[in-house]
C-alpha cells in the first residue's frame, strides 16, 4: 500500500476512535475518489444508512468542477436529511484534510441547516 494512503487510513481510524454516529446524531462520512465525491449519514449504534448523495447521481452532478459538485452533494445531503429530521451531525471527514472538496461538501450541508 502506499505511504500516502496508508497514512490517510491510519489518521481516519484515530479519528473513528473517538467519534460514533447515533440515530440521534448520525456521523456523516465524506469519501472522496478521484473523480467522484461519497456523502452518507449513519447510525454507527444500528449499523445503517440513514440518508446518502453522491455526484454518481445524474442530477447532481451535471457541470462544473468538482468543487461546485462537492458543494451540491452536501446541499442535497442537507435537504434528504431535513426531510428525514435529522439536524445535528457529527463530521467523519474520512482522514483527509478539511480543504478543497470535503471543506465545499461541509460548508454546503451547514447552510441546509445541519448543525456540526
Amino acid at each position: 500500500m502506499d505511504t500516502k494512503v496508508r497514512s490517510r487510513v491510519r489518521r481516519h481510524r484515530r479519528v473513528r476512535k473517538k467519534i460514533t454516529g447515533t440515530a440521534e446524531r448520525p456521523r456523516l462520512a465524506v469519501f472522496r475518489s478521484n473523480k467522484h465525491i461519497y456523502a452518507q449519514l449513519i447510525d454507527d449504534l444500528a449499523g445503517r444508512t440513514l440518508v446518502a448523495a453522491s455526484s454518481v447521481e445524474g442530477e447532481i452532478a451535471k457541470d462544473g468542477d468538482k468543487k461546485s459538485v462537492a458543494g451540491r452533494v452536501g446541499k442535497v445531503l442537507g435537504e434528504r436529511a431535513k426531510e428525514r429530521g435529522i439536524t445535528s451531525i457529527v463530521f467523519d471527514r474520512g482522514g483527509r484534510l478539511y480543504q478543497g472538496r470535503v471543506q465545499s461538501l461541509a460548508e454546503a450541508a451547514r447552510e441546509t441547516g445541519l448543525k456540526f
